[in-house]
């Protein structure tokens, strides 16, 4: 049986061959360098054509083609919004794929799902069948994995974790992606630290050095190393939001696994310490002694890895 793997980005596409333990064999890289709509598909036609080639696979032999995509993907009808992709808006790409590849089982799946699918079987929670990965990056989302199998719900936006409500005190500066990605993403990180320059006229920070536009994410966790007080504000917020979204799901969940990832994790690594005994302060006690925190094993590939097998659990759909 053949098992290839498709992890597509907002810049680049990413594909491989697996074996049914989702070993990894032959790896190929794509850029989409703009591109939108159906010339993104005509790129995954290409690159899903060279792994074949590169595999030495008849055309005839089925094939079992997992897909991750940075968006939702909708499980009724095969079609997925990735708002990084111009076009992409109830795009119909499980139909596109089945076109080009008629005797092929194709699996769609978001990257939340990927993501703790990837670390499941490759990665920091390999064996687990009760797992969370959250992914911090530009926005916030997260996989859940409970009793062996991932939640989706009933329209297939189980994970936007960015809209979790951490805060009694509304803010309307919220309204566009959540109070949790507003604070603790990394956009929200950058923005914050943003704003707080520009508010306070006497300050001589690390940060004054930029203009206040140009201050992104990694100038602020520099910046804190440093010891900057906007930094360090801006920071150990974000680290109480981390701890504080992680005791609701392990209050909610009671997983084996916290997994965090994402860019942002990364620089955000070293507090994971930190993270872990923020939520201890909220989460349900005996839950979140029975749970163990974790970065990522697989920075790079968990949606690969994830997307390798979503290829194996659609041999399982239509067996």
């Amino acid at each position: 049986m053949v098992y290839i793997g498709l992890d597509l980005g907002g810049t680049k596409i990413s594909g491989a061959l697996f074996t049914e333990n989702n070993i990894m064999l032959h790896n190929e890289t794509l850029y989409l360098e703009g591109r939108g709509g159906d010339m993104v598909t005509e790129l995954i036609y290409t690159l899903c054509d060279k792994i074949i080639e590169k595999a030495n696979l008849k055309k005839e032999q089925t094939k079992n083609i997992g897909i991750c995509i940075p968006g939702i993907a909708f499980s009724k009808t095969g079609k997925v919004w990735a708002p990084n992709i111009p076009g992409w808006d109830n795009y119909p790409l499980r139909e596109k794929l089945s076109e080009r590849y008629k005797n092929s089982n194709i699996m769609v799946e978001s990257d939340r799902t990927c993501y703790i699918l990837g670390e499941v079987s490759q990665g920091a929670a390999k064996g687990c069948e009760n797992a969370i990965f959250i992914a911090v990056g530009t926005g916030i989302g997260a996989g859940i994995l409970i009793d062996g199998r991932v939640l989706h719900g009933a329209s297939d936006i189980v994970g936007a974790t960015g809209w979790m409500a951490l805060s009694p005190n509304y803010n309307k500066e919220w309204d566009a992606s959540g109070c949790f990605e507003s604070i603790a993403s990394g956009t929200g990180i950058a923005v914050q630290a943003q704003k707080m320059v520009a508010n306070q006229k006497e300050y001589r920070g690390l940060l004054s050095n930029y203009p206040i536009d140009k201050i992104t994410t990694r100038e602020v966790f520099t910046a804190y190393h440093k010891r900057d007080p906007i930094a360090k504000k801006v920071i150990n917020k974000a680290i109480k939001f981390w701890g504080m979204a992680a005791a609701n799901f392990v209050s909610l969940f009671n997983p084996q696994m916290i997994i965090f990832g994402g860019g942002v994790f990364g620089p955000a690594s070293a507090f994971i310490d930190q993270i872990y005994l923020e939520a201890t302060k909220w989460a349900q006690p005996i839950a979140i002694k029975q749970c163990r925190f974790a970065v990522t094993e697989l920075p790079d590939n968990a949606g690969l890895y994830g997307a390798g097998a979503i290829a194996k659990i659609g041999l399982t759909k239509n067996e």
